[in-house]
This record gives C-alpha cells, sequence and structure tokens, in this order.
C-alpha cells in the first residue's frame, strides 16, 4: 500500500524540526567530569561494544558502575551494543574503552544525532500514522492529527535536544495500543513487553494493559484459553530479552537493582510531582527513610490506581483503554518514587491518543508538559529550541484542531477559554521571571520549585478531569475486526 502524499510532507515536516533542534546543545555539552545524558548513552555504546553481556550491570575494572552505569533494561543495552558495532566501524575512538570518557566532537554529534533520528523514523514515526490510520475519521483530520503530535516538543527536545531513545519505547508501547484496538492481543502484548524491556518507565501504562486484556478475556468463558496464549507470550518475550542474565540468580537480581536505583531517593531535581511540591512544606526526605518513603510511594500510587484500573477490568472498552493510560501514567508521574521531569513523556502519549476525541484538554496539558521541563531546557541551553517548537506547535494545533466543542455549552466553552488563558498567562510569567530574574540568595532554587508547584496542580487537575471522561464513557467499545 503506497503512502499518500500527505504522509510524506507530514513526515518530512517531522524531520526537519527533529533536525533543526539537534543542532542545538545536548545535555551536559563541555562539562566535565560526568557531562550528561548523551555521554551516557555513548558510554553505554562503549561498554556493550567492549565487555560480553554478563558484565554490563556489574561494577569492574573496565565498567566504573558510579560514571553513568547501565541502569535500563536489557533491550536498551541490545540496543546501545548496536550503535557501539557501527560506531567503531566508523570511528573506534567513539567507544575506545576508558579513553573515549567523554568524548566530544562534531562528527561524533553527527552519528549521535543520526541514531535517534533513525531510531524515531523507524519506530515512533510508523506507530503514530497507524494510530491514527485505523481512528474512524476523515483523511484529511488523520493526516493533521499525525502532525499534531509528531510535532509534540515533548519528544523533540528530549530526544533530539536533551539526548534519549525515549522514541523507541514510545513507539513500542503505540504499537502496542495499535495492535490491541484492532484485536491483535498477542502482537499487542509482544510490542508493549518490549517497550517495558526497553525502558523501566513503560510501567507507567502497564496496569492498563494488564486489565484491558484480562477484563476482555473474563467477559466469556470462550476467551479464556486466549488469556494463557497472552501469558506465555509476555513471558516469551521476557525470556528472550532476558536470556543473556539468566545463567545466574545473582546476574538477573544485579539488573533488577540497577534498574531499580532505589538508593537515588524520592527525587533528583526538582520535579512537577505531588512530593516535590509538598516537600515546600513538608519535609518527606527528612521525616522517612528512604524504604518509608518507597513504600509510601508504592501504596499511594496502587491506592490511586485502583479506581481506573478496577473500572477498566470490569468494562473493557478500547475508549477505556486509552482513559486509563492516561489515569494510571498520570498517577504514577504524581506519586510515585523517584520520578524525572522528562517522565511527563509518558502521560503525554497517553495523551496523544484522545486528541481527536479531546483536543482541548490535550493541547492544554501538552502546553503545561512543555513548561513543567523549563529548568531542564534552561541547563541545556535548549530555551530557544523550546519556545520555538511551542510556537510552532501552537500554531500547527490551532490549525489542525478545534479545540471546543460546538454541541457543548457555550457558557462552559468560554469558562474552559478563560481558565486556559489565565493558566498559559501564568506559565508565561514564570517563564519571562525564571529567564530574566535572579532568584534571592536564601532560595536558589525559587523559581523552579514554582514552575513544579504550578505545574503539579494542573496535572493533579487533568487526573482529575481524565478520571471523570473514564466514567462517563459509555459501556460498548469500538467493534474489533480481528481477534489473533
Amino acid at each position: 500500500m503506497m503512502i499518500k502524499p500527505a504522509y510524506v510532507v507530514v513526515l518530512l515536516i517531522a524531520v526537519l524540526v527533529r533536525w533543526l533542534v539537534s543542532l542545538n546543545k545536548y545535555s551536559g555539552t563541555g562539562k566535565p567530569p560526568m557531562f550528561g545524558d548523551y555521554e551516557a548513552q555513548r558510554h553505554w555504546m562503549e561498554i556493550t561494544f567492549h565487555l560480553p553481556p554478563h558484565k554490563w550491570y556489574f561494577n569492574g575494572t573496565d565498567n566504573n558502575l558510579l560514571y553513568w552505569g547501565l541502569d535500563y533494561p536489557p533491550l536498551t543495552a541490545y540496543h546501545s551494543w548496536l550503535c557501539g558495532v557501527v560506531a567503531n566501524k566508523i570511528n573506534p575512538s567513539w567507544v575506545a574503552l576508558k579513553d573515549s570518557h567523554g568524548h566530544e566532537s562534531y562528527t561524533h554529534k553527527l552519528f549521535m544525532r543520526y541514531t535517534v533520528l533513525l531510531a524515531d523514523v523507524a519506530i515512533f514515526f510508523p506507530a503514530v500514522i497507524l494510530f491514527f490510520i485505523q481512528q474512524r475519521l476523515q483523511s484529511q483530520e488523520k493526516v493533521k492529527l499525525s502532525l499534531v503530535v509528531l510535532l509534540y516538543p515533548g519528544f523533540l527536545l528530549i530526544d533530539h535536544g536533551h539526548f534519549q531513545y525515549n522514541c523507541v519505547s514510545l513507539g513500542l508501547a503505540l504499537f502496542g495500543v495499535v495492535w490491541i484496538s484492532r484485536g491483535f492481543h498477542s502482537w499487542g502484548s509482544i510490542c508493549f513487553s518490549l517497550a517495558l524491556n526497553y525502558k523501566q518507565m513503560e510501567l507507567y501504562h502497564a496496569l492498563p494493559f494488564f486489565c484491558y486484556l484480562l477484563g476482555w478475556c473474563l467477559q466469556k468463558w470462550a476467551r479464556l484459553p486466549h488469556l494463557f496464549t497472552i501469558a506465555a507470550t509476555v513471558l516469551s518475550t521476557f525470556m528472550v530479552c532476558w536470556l543473556p542474565f539468566l545463567r545466574s540468580k545473582e546476574s538477573v537480581l544485579q539488573v533488577v537493582h540497577r534498574v531499580f536505583p532505589l538508593a537515588r531517593g524520592l527525587y533528583e531535581d526538582k520535579v512537577a510531582n505531588v512530593w516535590c511540591s509538598l516537600s515546600v512544606l513538608i519535609k518527606f526526605k527528612q521525616m522517612f527513610t528512604v524504604d518509608q518513603l518507597v513504600l509510601i510511594c508504592l501504596l499511594t500510587t496502587l491506592v490511586l490506581l485502583l479506581p481506573s484500573s478496577v473500572h477498566l477490568l470490569c468494562v473493557p472498552t478500547i475508549r477505556n483503554f486509552r482513559l486509563a493510560l492516561v489515569n494510571s501514567s498520570l498517577v504514577f508521574f504524581l506519586f510515585s518514587f523517584h520520578v524525572h521531569e522528562k517522565s511527563i513523556l509518558l502521560p503525554a502519549l497517553a495523551v496523544s491518543l484522545l486528541v481527536h476525541e479531546h483536543p482541548f484538554w490535550c493541547v492544554w496539558f501538552y502546553i503545561i508538559s512543555i513548561f513543567s521541563m523549563l529548568p531542564l531546557f534552561m541547563k541545556d541551553n535548549l530555551v530557544v529550541a523550546a519556545v520555538a517548537t511551542t510556537a510552532l506547535h501552537c500554531m500547527v494545533c490551532g490549525t489542525c484542531l478545534t479545540l471546543t466543542n460546538r454541541k457543548s455549552d457555550q457558557l462552559w466553552d468560554r469558562v474552559q477559554t478563560v481558565m486556559m488563558k489565565l493558566s498559559i498567562f501564568g506559565a508565561f510569567c514564570l517563564t519571562v521571571a525564571s529567564l530574566s530574574l535572579t532568584p534571592p540568595t536564601r532560595y536558589p532554587d525559587l523559581f523552579p520549585v514554582l514552575i513544579s508547584v504550578y505545574s503539579c496542580a494542573h496535572f493533579v487537575l487533568f487526573l482529575i478531569v481524565s478520571h471523570i471522561l473514564q466514567f462517563q464513557s459509555q459501556t460498548t467499545g469500538i467493534k474489533i475486526k480481528k481477534i489473533q
């Protein structure tokens, strides 16, 4: 099947904007001795290329875990190994064991940027296109919505500016949604299992996948054998991914220990979640031990996940599945242990699945989510890129989307619009203040804290709205064409 010219234009625009963002600096540019996430990704290529898999996660003379030790699941390590093989073919100095630490050059930057762009185009782009192609919309609307999601600044700035490979895990998770929505549950389970084996943060989306599939299988007795097929598929996928590490219990536990580093604390930088916001008044880190904080976060997260998850389990429709993905990812972001500001991309992906149904709330979320990462963009010298891509995205959303529902009460539309404008104006004022004013000596983190609290309040509002939408949804779902 040939790709329509309109999609080719969308893809070219998305690639062009990503390339322009990649011209900017990256995380840790010229900042020894640790540099930043760019160096972390390069170092993982170095380690995985030179060392056998059973040494990737262990401290040793050739693998100092204090220097960007590998802390993502095996699929990330395999990806790093593949990039390391290619890097070594082009220029061995890029991944020379120990000697390449902190390597920075123009040609290497090109190589690293192209690896992200290639992964984005190969995995995330087709997932977005396929998701909207299967929606019951006019062709023109599908193209517009694809452009809106592909140009969301968060996906651009974190992967192609700050430097990471979120496009891989997000794309695999989205493929999981696509296949499950079409009734290919085994394929969907494989894709999401791969996403989870690429980045552990995909746990944000895990419970809705589990509850939807379990709820669907429990609707009829004839579907129970299908449940065992799904379980076998998931276990097989995990076993294949973890095969080199199954040689011993110690190896498995070490990978788990690295993937879930509880010793890092409740949070690192200022992040727009509940714990960081409340810490302005309540000093959680001083009141509780790390183990106690882990337990508090775990119980709080599980309790708040229950309403959405139980509802999805009882009413397993595709629409509820998408809304539950938003609810689950937002609950994890707001209440779980050791959350990074970049983790807002996981709720952003889930929100993108609803942009054709609830454009107003989605666009509002997009804007606040970018604003919540302003301190990170300031640290990475990406403010200009962030402002430019946000302005571009707002123009695209204004052109491609109708933000208000014409069938709804006009008074409520006006109230919503006023709320959104006031919210964005507040974010604008805080942005200008952060960029132009010097905080008091006594409160050096004043503006990052204000940004975190302000954004957190919005995310709590979005969580409430998303729960209301899920519980108001109809009990009948989208008809599934085929079941594998």
